[in-house]
């Protein structure tokens, strides 16, 4: 009797810690996490996992065959966002094959891109260093870690080439300067920087030189350095993300972009109209959550609801026009932030 009563103890220990969703419940789920969010980011990984052809790209969508790469890693993260590597995880296999993917498409230059990635290969050449070096720290065969890091460390140098003299990057390398690529470029960089790689300090820190520069008197940032006062939003909030990952995180710069985005947020309850809604998320929820819990309480809940509710039926977000690919991708990383996977997004 008393080997049976042992027996049936050591079984529901294992099913507690083989099944702790099913048999915990809410209970295990992390701060602002709700089972109907649960719900809507299984749904959305599924659907990115049927998208993903045998060679490891996206290209069966619009955006997923203009912008190969940046889809493709936009993707990858996402799902290594949920906690799977190349070896682990229900997504495992996905993952695998994005990395193999990207690291195809590697040239001989450094730069990370298929093709001419629509005129714009410079995305997917920061969206590329910011996934493989996530996947880095992760990898466990030696072999396809020495890959990645030949491929990591080209991608930096290329980076560090392309930089415009005023310190920030534009759609391809060398060719001028932009808030939008040189934010891809910055945290790009960090998360080579966070998987033990060599970035050169000097270039960290022209690109917060440049973002200094293209400061508006609303405390915000510019689209580029000669377009005028015209404050835009999401380059604003992805700013302070970068300025974060640069190690800025009380300069003036910093907080004054922090009280513009953040105002902004405020005074707008009924949402955005604005063309570029998932890209300015997908930066203001790293932001918000690395500023701490007064933000990211007042922010996520929201935000949360906003984003289950809107998933299409099959799964996806189509998201600010561009293809359900980057929708569902960035709508997948800002639901997973309190999951602390990847430690780009962290505190």
């Amino acid at each position: 009797m008393k080997f049976k009563t042992l027996l049936t103890g050591c079984t529901l220990c294992l099913m507690l810690i083989l099944r702790p969703v099913e048999m915990r419940g809410e209970e295990i789920l992390p701060k602002h996490m709700t089972p109907a969010a649960v719900k809507s980011i299984e749904r959305g990984l599924a659907y990115l996992a049927k998208q993903q052809t045998a060679g490891g790209s996206f290209q069966t969508t619009q955006d997923g065959s203009t912008y190969p790469v940046s889809m493709t890693s936009l993707a990858g993260i996402a799902f290594l966002a949920n906690g799977n590597t190349s070896s682990r995880g229900p997504y495992a296999d996905q993952v695998r094959k994005a990395t193999e993917y990207v690291l195809s498409q590697a040239q001989g230059n450094g730069l990370i891109a298929a093709g001419a990635e629509n005129g714009r290969p410079m995305y997917g050449h920061g969206f590329s260093l910011l996934f493989l070096s996530s996947v880095y720290g992760m990898e466990t065969d030696a072999k396809v870690r020495d890959r990645i890091a030949k491929v990591v460390k080209d991608g930096i140098q290329l980076t560090a080439s392309g930089q415009s003299n005023r310190g920030g990057w534009i759609y391809t390398p060398g060719g001028g300067d932009e808030g939008s690529v040189t934010v891809t470029q910055m945290q790009g960089l960090r998360a080579a920087h966070n998987a033990g790689f060599t970035v050169p300090k000097s270039t960290i820190q022209n690109a917060v030189r440049y973002l200094e520069l293209c400061q508006t008197p609303e405390g915000g940032i510019r689209y580029s350095y000669n377009s005028g006062n015209d404050t835009r939003l999401p380059i604003s909030a992805a700013a302070i993300t970068c300025l974060y990952s640069a190690g800025e995180y009380e300069s003036p710069l910093a907080e004054e972009c922090m009280e513009y985005v953040y105002g902004q947020f405020k005074n707008r309850k009924n949402g955005f109209q604005s063309g570029h809604y998932f890209y300015l998320n997908l930066y203001a929820a790293q932001a918000f959550y690395q500023a701490g819990d007064e933000y990211w309480d007042a922010y996520y809940p929201g935000q949360r609801d906003s984003l289950v509710k809107s998933q299409t039926s099959n799964g996806s977000w189509n998201g600010d026009g561009v293809g359900p690919v980057f929708g569902t991708s960035v709508a997948l990383i800002v639901l997973q932030l309190p999951y602390k996977y990847l430690p780009i997004y962290q505190r």
